[in-house]
């Protein structure tokens, strides 16, 4: 019987494409295993219904490109669920909620596959946490795959305790300042806003999620060692979960992805090559980052106001996301002939690896996505972090203050960022000693994540322990 890992991605794509590059190095290491990846499918959908809709399509091509290029890897869709119960109030409920509605067929597939091939693993990203339960069921070694930073480990890991020590929901302390393992103090604001009500379903989720991550047989973690060693020491000494052993840790990254999707002649790429090296800020915010047209106006302001070169992605606003934005109607007027010699706007996407490694960019304003942040360590680009939601805010803190990695973008309290604060932080990093201290940190770094990717690199290490029979 040949030996198979399988894995489990939260829908999200950028859940998803971690965990594919996981499987990519575990083949490459270790062929003698086999990956198989499921792939949770789109609920029935009652279009009456009130809940959030699920949308899968987004990751149809890539799945196919994964199918065409690395045929070793399998991807077992399972079977459609009944509609999601109109009570789901959010879109990071409905994350956790259609895992838990798939334990029957997720049950069913494990046991099948257990038939054939001896299951030597079970990764599961945190949010199919539902799935612990039966993978304990049925005695399958099951690992979680954390797709945020050591930080954001730490402090999942040490939410059960912050539950127990504190008497009152986190919405409730504003900028009071929390003590956790391996972390600079954290106010309470910098935590994800879907764990401050504690009345919450997606609290009592998540909390679930940490207290079985403590009981798993190991945590992978998309990251290097020396990255952030502070926060990697607190989990493996123990400090995040106090009331009892902690599994061990593999850091096992960073996981790129080298797949551009067919992006390698992209226009943009072709307008860096006439820019001078280090010379250009790149601006872009993920799939799920989306601005209001009055903010990507102030944004526009402060691009042009700042003298720098810039290479921006934009998005419409929401609700009309999805269709590509009218530039003349959402920029300043005269903005794009003002800027023709300087800055360059994309509409809805650029090969993110492709530009960040690219001689001419010299600075990345992100959201502090994890993968963001980790695609630009690899490429040595100093950041400026403007987070807009999920767990950006405390990685953006960790990388300011920490690590020191990224420059502070202050906002107001209802998140607006004004054109003032850009330019001036936009200087600051491309034309100032302060920058250029970040940017000479981030080059080590990206020399580090290289090493612990090659054959004897700490990631590639941890991935021979993670990979030894039990």
């Amino acid at each position: 019987m040949e030996d198979v890992i399988v894995l489990y991605p939260s829908p999200g794509r950028g859940h998803l494409i971690s965990m594919v590059e996981l499987g990519k190095f575990i083949l490459k290491h270790h062929p003698s295993f086999s990956i198989t990846i499921l792939i949770l499918s789109e609920p029935n959908t009652n279009t009456n219904s009130t809940a959030p809709q699920y949308v899968a399509s987004s990751t149809t091509q890539y799945i196919a490109t994964v199918n065409s290029t690395t045929p070793s890897i399998t991807f077992h869709r399972l079977p459609p669920i009944s509609e999601v119960p109109p009570s789901t109030s959010s879109f990071v409920e409905l994350n956790y909620l259609i895992p838990h509605l798939n334990n029957q067929n997720l049950h069913q597939t494990l046991k099948t596959i257990s038939q054939t091939s001896k299951l030597k693993a079970f990764i599961i990203d945190f949010f199919c946490d539902a799935a612990f339960e039966v993978a304990t069921t049925l005695d399958i070694p099951t690992y979680y795959f954390f797709t945020s930073s050591p930080s954001g480990l730490a402090t999942f890991l040490y939410r059960p305790t912050l539950h127990i020590k504190l008497d009152k929901s986190l919405k409730d302390l504003g900028s009071t300042l929390l003590d956790i393992p391996g972390l600079p103090p954290i106010q309470a604001s910098d935590l994800p806003d879907n764990w401050k009500d504690r009345t919450s379903k997606v609290y009592e989720y998540s909390l679930n999620a940490a207290t079985h991550m403590a009981k798993s047989n190991g945590l992978v973690l998309n990251t290097f060692d020396l990255l952030e060693t502070k926060s990697i020491k607190a989990i493996s000494d123990g400090l995040c979960v106090p009331d009892g052993p902690t599994p061990p840790i593999f850091c096992i990254g960073p996981l790129i992805s080298s797949n551009n999707q067919n992006g390698d002649d992209h226009e943009c790429l072709n307008w860096l090559n006439s820019q001078p090296n280090r010379s250009v800020v790149f601006l872009c915010f993920g799939s799920l980052g989306l601005f209001s047209a009055k903010q990507l106006k102030e944004i526009a302001v402060g691009l042009e106001n700042s003298g720098q070169r810039f290479l921006w992605v934009i998005r419409n606003p929401p609700p009309d996301n999805e269709k590509d934005p009218n530039l003349d109607e959402l920029l300043p007027k005269g903005f794009l002939e003002r800027t023709k010699d300087k800055g360059f706007v994309v509409k809805q996407w650029v090969p993110q690896v492709a530009v960040l490694s690219h001689d001419s960019v010299g600075g990345f304003v992100t959201h502090c996505g994890w993968n963001s942040v980790l695609e630009a360590v690899w490429c040595g680009v100093p950041m400026v972090g403007w987070p807009l939601y999920a767990e950006q805010r405390l990685n953006r803190v960790v990388l300011v203050e920490e690590i020191k990695l990224a420059l502070c973008l202050n906002e107001s309290e209802d998140g607006f960022v004004s054109a003032t604060e850009l330019e001036k932080r936009v200087k600051e990093l491309m034309a100032s000693e302060v920058g250029r201290e970040v940017r000479e940190r981030i080059s080590i770094l990206r020399d580090e994540s290289v090493a612990a990717m090659k054959e004897g690199g700490s990631s590639h290490v941890a991935l021979t322990k993670f990979a030894q029979p039990s």
